[in-house]
């Protein structure tokens, strides 16, 4: 937003309010012209952090609406409490426990995931190197269970929650490990797909 703009708007939003710049002033513990020459003379250039929230509040606005960031939307996706294998893999549960991930919810969009459908889950073992390491966070998309081939996806297999490549074969497909230190996986028929691997998260 454009800085007249928003001097503008904050001398017209306290004439809607019946409040003078001199009262603003005084809210903000500045001497009475302070408003007055902020909006006149554009000193200072800019508001500090603490006069916006404190205007925004007053005025019944967003700190968006006085020249403050725009605020992200944020959408809590559910981490799946387990450990998706890329390695030998274990019995796994899947429980979803309530500590979310939020996620700028402008991510999913471009991601084109719904955000009822999105789940967060750690990956463990080191079957997906170098693509995905122990201890990586990977966002799955629910709602995509065509089952691409080439493409990562989350696989319930023998009550075991694997994190694959899928590959289609005649019959059925193959489960690939991007080490090549793991053998593929064969399943006849349809695979148990929880959903495609579309993000990952990790730390340095």
């Amino acid at each position: 937003m454009e800085l007249d703009d928003v001097r503008a708007g904050v001398a017209r939003l306290a004439a809607e309010r019946g409040a003078s710049l001199s009262e603003l002033s005084r809210l903000l513990g500045r001497n009475p012209a302070y408003m007055q020459q902020y909006i006149e003379r554009g000193s200072p250039r800019r508001l500090s952090e603490g006069d916006r929230a404190t205007l925004a509040r007053y005025l019944g606005v967003s700190e968006e609406a006085l020249g403050g960031p725009v605020a992200r939307e944020l959408v809590a996706v559910p981490r799946i409490d387990a450990r998706a294998s890329a390695g030998p893999g274990g019995i796994v549960e899947e429980d979803r426990g309530d500590g979310a991930l939020r996620i700028d919810a402008a991510l999913l969009r471009q991601l084109r995931v719904r955000p009822t459908y999105a789940s967060v889950i750690a990956v463990a073992g080191d079957s997906m190197l170098p693509t995905l390491a122990d201890g990586d966070t990977i966002l799955v998309d629910g709602g995509d269970r065509r089952g691409v081939s080439g493409a990562i996806h989350v696989v319930r297999h023998d009550g075991v929650l694997l994190v694959k490549r899928l590959a289609r074969m005649p019959g059925g497909v193959e489960l690939v490990s991007d080490n090549a230190a793991y053998p593929p996986i064969a399943i006849d028929g349809t695979p148990d797909i929880v959903g495609r691997v579309v993000w990952l998260s990790r730390a340095l």
